[in-house]
């Protein structure tokens, strides 16, 4: 599965995520699109978009957008605050 992981997410992040193609938004080229241009772009080459903002479904229309999109809870964008939800996560992109 191709994963892509927010520009806002610490990259060393995508070390957790284990058995996916991880990738994040700044290697994708993709630094500094507005969320609904990501979103756009991320339907046509990821299964599962990772991003820590909170407001996005209430920002964005993603009706239309054919994509995973898994939205981490947490106080912090920290890595080893981080580190402790990636177990929900791998269980996440199992069903997906």
């Amino acid at each position: 599965m191709k994963v892509l992981l927010y520009e806002c997410l610490p990259k060393k992040l995508k070390r957790e995520i284990t058995g996916h193609e991880v990738v994040t938004v700044p290697e994708q080229g993709w630094a500094s699109k507005k969320n609904g241009e990501l979103l756009g772009l991320a339907k046509t080459k990821f299964d599962v978009f990772i991003t820590i903002d909170q407001n996005l479904t209430a920002q964005q229309n993603l009706n239309n957008i054919d994509l995973a999109i898994i939205v981490l809870a947490s106080p912090s964008n920290r890595l080893e605050v981080l580190k402790p939800l990636m177990p929900k996560v791998q269980e996440a992109l199992a069903t997906i």
